[in-house]
């Protein structure tokens, strides 16, 4: 956004001439509705790459498998016990992790200019969306064996910066299929969709476990590693809609700055925003805060309930079909609160939900997985619609033009404090020993995001200028 846009007005105008304001990506959708074969096609995309959040990430191959006594130390079960050695291995995903965020901090600006400067944004949700398949895929060669550990993480953490590249570009695409009265809905029926997505993929991983056509036992993790290669195909039947049906915005390109150039332009970038858009600016750091606390809930919930509240694999596997059932009901509901009440109520109440549970479930752990089971279901009706509602928060503000340059940068400072969560995980854990203390740091963190974002003013401020 270092330059001026057509929206903006022309450069000439005079020192004393009244502010010209932005016209943004969603008011170029004023003309009446998106066809509902685009809003459909663009939010199965979110369907289509859930293999990787739900299956992958959080509920069946770190918790399951990578998380599991398969990949621990022997020497540290000796010498400390089992639950140490889990914890290690929680603790050594989280680094991983910690990795792969400082890297996308470091990209993902570069990378949004360049998209909106030459106007291709599916071109490079393209590419990226296939180097995430590809590091899907390379999971097939993480065998069970403790020396097999550190790819696992690694390809892991790789697959999480891959996949947030392509969410810039898929989120900066939102303004081809939403108007400013429907951004909230469509926002929901992506985050929903893709919950509903991971309900199927679970049930059909529980199916083959218990009818043995692919249980989750078998020698040498071999379920583990084909549910990777399966959730690749699922990722390309149900993605290439999109890239069908889903036009560009059609606004105007400009010259592509070099590596160094566009590190220049982005400070520019945040300079401006503090200069003309201050309430945007605190948006992007109150929200960096807490969207990683929520990533951090489902990184590790199924770690917590498998590590801290004894799950057995099935169970984990039954609580993650349920948590992303009321996860999509709620955040496709909530959406449609979030086009009537403003993403600002939507946010703070969801939050607020989640911390009182999160603390409730830590206070009560004692009593067993009763606890995990109601208080974890509660967590994930907050989750997802606090997501939806901080991208439609933000889309409302973007000048056209601009929307994969301001979600990268929306991407950037999420990853610029996406160590909170996994360094809070694990220095509580390290701390006390135990897993489910490690919920107290990723609370924390929803915390002081939550915080932060009470001291905004209401999100109706004008978009922030070219």
């Amino acid at each position: 956004m270092s330059e001026p846009s057509p929206a903006t007005g022309s450069s000439s105008a005079t020192e004393n001439a009244a502010p010209v304001r932005p016209v943004t990506g969603l008011e170029l959708q004023r003309g009446g509705p998106v066809a509902p074969r685009k809003v459909w096609s663009w939010a199965a995309f979110d369907w289509a790459m859930q293999p990787f959040n739900t299956v992958i990430l959080t509920f069946v191959f770190t918790a399951m498998y990578l998380v599991s006594e398969t990949f621990v130390d022997p020497a540290v079960v000796e010498a400390q016990g089992m639950d140490a050695a889990i914890a290690q291995l929680s603790s050594g995903l989280g680094l991983a992790t910690t990795i792969g965020g400082v890297v996308i901090a470091l990209v993902a600006p570069i990378l949004g200019q360049w998209a909106d400067s030459s106007g291709r944004r599916k071109t490079w949700l393209f590419w990226s969306t296939l180097a995430l398949l590809g590091s899907m895929a390379a999971l097939w060669f993480v065998e069970a064996d403790p020396s097999f550990f550190w790819l696992g993480a690694g390809l892991i953490a790789l697959g999480a910066v891959l996949n947030q590249v392509s969410e810039t570009n898929y989120n900066a695409m939102i303004v081809s299929v939403a108007t400013p009265t429907t951004i909230g809905r469509v926002s929901g029926l992506g985050w929903g969709l893709g919950y509903s997505g991971g309900v199927l993929a679970l049930i059909l991983i529980a199916v083959g476990d218990l009818t043995d056509l692919a249980p989750l036992d078998a020698a040498n993790g071999m379920t583990y590693r084909w549910i990777a290669v399966a959730g690749v195909v699922w990722g390309v039947v149900f993605g290439w809609p999109l890239f069908k049906n889903v036009p560009e915005v059609v606004v105007e390109t400009r010259p592509r700055l070099g590596f160094f150039q566009a590190y220049v332009g982005l400070f520019r970038t945040v300079q401006n925003l503090f200069r003309t858009s201050r309430t945007t600016f605190w948006f992007m750091v109150s929200s960096a805060v807490f969207r990683d606390g929520l990533s951090g809930v489902f990184t590790f919930g199924a770690i917590i309930a498998s590590a801290a509240f004894g799950f057995s694999g099935l169970e984990v596997l039954v609580f993650g079909i349920a948590a992303n059932l009321v996860a999509g009901i709620s955040t496709i509901a909530v959406g449609r609160l979030d086009d009537r009440l403003g993403a600002r109520r939507v946010i703070i109440g969801a939050l607020s939900i989640l911390v009182v549970t999160g603390l409730l479930i830590v206070a009560l752990h004692s009593l067993g997985p009763i606890v995990f089971w109601i208080g974890g279901l509660l967590l994930c009706c907050t989750v997802g619609p606090a997501q939806s509602a901080s991208r439609s928060y933000l889309a409302r503000q973007i000048p056209a033009g601009h929307e994969s340059e301001m979600f990268a940068l929306y991407a950037t400072t999420g990853k610029a404090a996406s160590f909170m969560a996994p360094a809070m995980w694990t220095l509580f854990i390290t701390i006390t020993g135990h897993t489910i203390w490690g919920t107290l740091g990723i609370l924390l963190v929803i915390l002081v995001g939550l915080v932060l974002f009470l001291t905004l003013r209401g999100e109706q401020e004008q978009a922030p200028a070219a």
